[in-house]
């Protein structure tokens, strides 16, 4: 039998002032949930540093992305946006949004942690039944999100450009149809894997992993890290799994709009799942999130996310 690795798990959370809310709520959620021995890290630009310090705690941290990214990777602010958003300018490739940036500082973190696993928690993530990541190791490996022959050429978003990619940067494929696809919101990485990924981009490409990814913008680590694990390393130290741990609502057409397309997608809700995750781009509000998320704690005894104040509006 392998040897179970060390149970204090690293949580990792990517983002930025405009999810800021989201990220508060989130970060309730899992102060009341997750359980067992672990930290959060919140991997923010250095300027949403002073903003995000206000989440720290015991067990929470955050993270300046210029202590894990190349000096020559910087933000700038999007001269066409009118001063709202920013883009990330390199001498070796094009400009990136603030979403590219934040895989790479959750692929950059492996090489600065000591903790065995990272449980990757987005910002519009609420966790809603009680969860330990450690019972995601199993007999020294630990789960793969894996979703066997789920990507087909009728994909509505960028999957087939990002197997592309992968096959690229990993040296592997090229990919057919159906691919697995590993992509989902609370998922885990090995860290040692994570570090020998990054090692082989390098090997491989002969330069600095940051710029073998974004030699093109259609990336997705998910798929990169997936496809790693299964086709370089043959599966070693993982233990595939069909079963999402959220709830994801991806696509601002999957239920109505407003508080009652949230309580339908809350009913969907699968008895394994500990957690939803409405993506912060299909339209449905903040405050209508969290009626929505006590309304079901006040009717599901494993929530009970009402008394305890998750939920509840800012001042």
């Amino acid at each position: 039998m392998l040897t179970e690795p060390s149970r204090r798990t690293a949580v990792v959370t990517a983002s930025y002032a405009n999810d800021f809310e989201r990220c508060r709520l989130m970060c309730e959620s899992m102060d009341r949930r997750l359980q067992g021995d672990w930290v959060h890290y919140l991997l923010v630009a250095d300027f949403d540093v002073t903003l995000f310090r206000q989440l720290e705690g015991s067990r929470r941290q955050v993270i300046d992305e210029r202590d894990l990214l190349p000096w020559w990777l910087r933000p700038v602010t999007d001269p066409l946006s009118g001063g709202r958003r920013k883009i990330w300018l390199s001498p070796f490739g094009l400009p990136l949004r603030g979403w590219h940036v934040q895989q790479l500082r959750r692929l950059a973190l492996a090489r600065h942690i000591d903790e065995a696993a990272m449980f990757a928690v987005d910002s519009d993530v609420v966790f809603l039944r009680d969860f330990d990541p450690a019972t995601l190791w199993r007999d020294g490996r630990l789960t793969l999100y894996r979703k066997d022959a789920a990507i087909d050429a009728n994909m509505r978003s960028n999957h087939l450009a990002w197997l592309a990619h992968s096959d690229r940067l990993l040296g592997i494929g090229p990919y057919a149809l159906p691919a697995n696809d590993y992509i989902n919101t609370l998922i885990a990485w090995r860290n040692d894997t994570c570090r020998k990924l990054v090692d082989h981009v390098e090997a491989l490409h002969g330069r600095n992993w940051v710029r073998a990814v974004t030699k093109t913008r259609a990336f997705s680590e998910c798929t990169i890290y997936g496809r790693f694990v299964d086709e370089v390393m043959g599966g070693q130290g993982h233990k595939p799994s069909s079963d999402a741990l959220c709830h994801v609502l991806w696509f601002d057409d999957s239920y109505r709009q407003g508080i009652a397309g949230l309580r339908d997608f809350l009913r969907d809700m699968a008895p394994h799942q500990i957690g939803i995750g409405v993506q912060s781009f299909v339209g449905h509000d903040l405050d209508d999130i969290r009626k929505a998320v006590v309304e079901l704690a006040s009717d599901d005894p494993v929530g009970r996310l009402a008394q305890r104040g998750i939920g509840q509006a800012e001042g």
